[in-house]
């Protein structure tokens, strides 16, 4: 089968494509022909090996000392059960689906791969787009995760910061849902984009600083780990919430030392592994509650044009690869 492969830590010219040897399921494995996958955040930090100083050796422990342990990136995808294992009873052939294969260790940048049948998976209606659903399991997981963490309540003001991103996106159409007076941070070339997903205010990081307006908020939510701390705990009320979806060591210790010399509630950490989170993002995209922003799409050999594109730090929402058809 075709996949991208990367032998060693770089830039996105270190993405190959690749013939590898066809995976086949374990008893309790579903194998999916992917059809669509994602080009992450998270994916070109991995690849790329940008991760804190202080992380470094764990990073290199779990990801690979001198080469990467997986070799295919991907960490979501939509596509379809190809067979199934022995004892696998959820799903069954030809059923449409889409899944994280992050807990995995990635795996979606080929033409098929073995997840198994616990993990997180659910049923693709014919009411999302493959495109639309692969999507939904790293980014609007993680905006959903956050949220809830946050017991947002109707009326509450929310500020989101990193609004143009695929958490944003997500996390300023979620806390909308939720009945939050939402105010989203971006670029000035997004600022339209974010106010069409439901912001009711927005502001122009390059133009404002929101910690300085005088505004406070019952939620901060820096979903790119770009906000200044400082300034999210100023424009926070006393007994807010403040949520960081980008946490390195030294905001993490911030965090718990802010947590404990005021009232204020600090959230890091990330998502755990809830299939029920994919059923309920999937049912607001199918009430049109809930719409997945997709920024470029790209063939699967066009991988490191994409991881470019990426790098860059600009993209809207999310950037989707197409692998094969359903």
């Amino acid at each position: 089968m075709k996949a991208i492969i990367y032998t060693q830590y770089g830039p996105p010219e270190v993405l190959k494509l690749a013939e590898v040897e066809k995976p086949t399921p374990k008893d309790h494995e579903v194998l999916v022909k992917v059809s669509v996958t994602t080009v992450t955040v998270a994916d070109s930090r991995v690849r790329g090996f940008r991760v804190p100083p202080s992380y470094w050796l764990p990073a290199r422990i779990a990801l690979g000392i001198r080469k990467p342990k997986n070799a295919i990136l991907g960490a979501e995808l939509a596509g379809e059960i190809e067979t199934v294992g022995k004892d696998a009873k959820r799903f069954k052939k030809g059923d449409q689906v889409f899944a994280s294969t992050f807990e995995h260790g990635s795996g979606a940048y080929a033409e098929y791969i073995c997840l198994s049948e616990d993990g997180l998976l659910a049923i693709r209606s014919a009411k999302l787009t493959p495109e639309e659903a692969a999507t939904l399991p790293i980014g609007g997981r993680t905006a959903l995760y956050f949220l809830r963490a946050a017991k947002i309540q109707p009326g509450q003001k929310v500020l989101i910061y990193g609004a143009s991103g695929s958490i944003g996106t997500f996390a300023v159409q979620l806390a909308k849902y939720f009945g939050a007076e939402v105010t989203g941070v971006c670029s000035t070339t997004n600022l339209a984009l974010v106010k069409s997903l439901g912001a009711d205010k927005v502001i122009d990081y390059t133009q404002e600083d929101f910690s300085e307006n005088g505004e406070t908020y019952d939620v901060v939510f820096d979903t790119v780990g770009k906000a200044s701390y400082s300034g999210c705990l100023k424009a926070l009320k006393e007994d807010g919430t403040y949520l960081q979806a980008v946490g390195a060591p030294g905001i993490a210790l911030r965090m718990k030392w802010s947590s404990l010399i005021s009232s204020k509630t600090l959230v890091g950490g990330g998502p755990p592994p809830k299939s029920e989170d994919l059923v309920f993002l999937k049912e607001l995209v199918e009430a049109g509650r809930l719409k997945p922003v997709i920024d470029r799409c790209y063939p699967l050999e066009q991988i490191v044009e994409a991881h470019r594109y990426v790098d860059k730090g600009h993209k809207k929402g999310n950037v989707v690869i197409t692998v094969g058809q359903d």
